[in-house]
């Protein structure tokens, strides 16, 4: 396990994954709008350089996230994707020349304030390489549960805060899950070669569930506002993964009192995510525009 490198490459993934949204953003803003899906959009897109980059950006981002689980613990990798919100307003400022006010700035400081608190007080331990089968089952069983009974809960309520709430807890467990299984591919990548790594269960378990948890972002943002999604999507993906550390892959977390601290951290980092959320600047580059929203 070679921790530094891992935090390294997971900064590195969540810096290209805020470069790609507001890239992918910019690109889409060039292009002519239709209420409807329109077949021409891609093409549109692919003549715009500004969206090429954008691609480029999310290619990079899946390559660091790899390298990041591969060199270190889940229970470290994915809380530091917690950035990546702070990480795009901060590139859309830069890039789209949008000002990010006095309160967007104090935001962003809660967020990498808590997440290192927070990181700092659980101090995971311990990587395996390998999960077996009978681990792999009940994991995957109970979060697929979760996520069709919060889809299915979204789908009960009208458009607005709860149904956007329920969809972005719901991507946040797709999202964990994801990171679970493409940890476990890339070991096997590592150890066993090109042959083992596109044979194996995991490769493709990590790729349907990646495709699940996109379709589900984006009917999560679409359903209510960002601020309902946002959290539950951010602080979500971070929780799962670490339940999914210590139970898939026996990481380890300091306990006792060390939790007082993780608490404030996590309540730092749902505060400063909250209001990065209410911001205009984040309506503007991260969510699609809402035209009808409840309440």
């Amino acid at each position: 396990m070679h921790t530094p490198l891992s935090v390294l490459f997971a900064l590195c993934a969540a810096f290209s994954n805020a470069v790609a949204t507001v890239l992918q953003r910019k690109a889409a803003l060039t292009v002519p709008r239709s209420e409807g899906l329109r077949a021409g959009l891609i093409l549109d897109l692919l003549r715009r350089p500004v969206w090429l980059a954008g691609i480029l950006a999310v290619i990079a981002a899946a390559v660091c996230q790899a390298l990041a689980l591969a060199t270190g613990p889940l229970t470290i990798v994915q809380p530091l994707f917690v950035l990546e919100l702070p990480l795009t307003l901060i590139v859309a400022s830069l890039l789209m020349h949008r000002r990010l006010a006095g309160a967007g700035w104090r935001a962003v400081a809660a967020v990498v304030a808590g997440l290192a608190l927070a990181l700092f007080a659980a101090s995971p331990t311990g990587d395996r390489t390998h999960v077996a089968l009978d681990r792999w089952i009940p994991a995957l069983a109970v979060c697929t549960g979760l996520v069709v009974m919060l889809a299915l809960a979204a789908l009960r309520r009208p458009e607005g805060r709860a149904r956007a709430a329920f969809l972005g807890a719901a991507t946040a467990i797709s999202y964990a899950v994801t990171a679970a299984l493409m940890k476990a591919a890339v070991h096997i990548l590592e150890e066993q070669g090109l042959g083992a790594f596109f044979s194996a269960w995991q490769t493709y378990a990590f790729a349907a569930t990646g495709v699940c948890a996109l379709f589900l972002l984006e009917n999560a943002m679409q359903a209510g506002p960002l601020v309902a999604s946002q959290p539950a999507l951010t602080l979500g993906d971070a929780l799962v993964s670490l339940a999914l550390g210590v139970t898939l892959y026996e990481e380890e977390i300091r306990s006792g009192w060390w939790l007082v601290p993780q608490l404030v951290g996590v309540a730092l980092v749902a505060a400063g995510v909250l209001a990065l959320a209410r911001i205009p600047l984040t309506q503007a580059v991260v969510a699609p525009e809402e035209v009808h929203q409840a309440p």
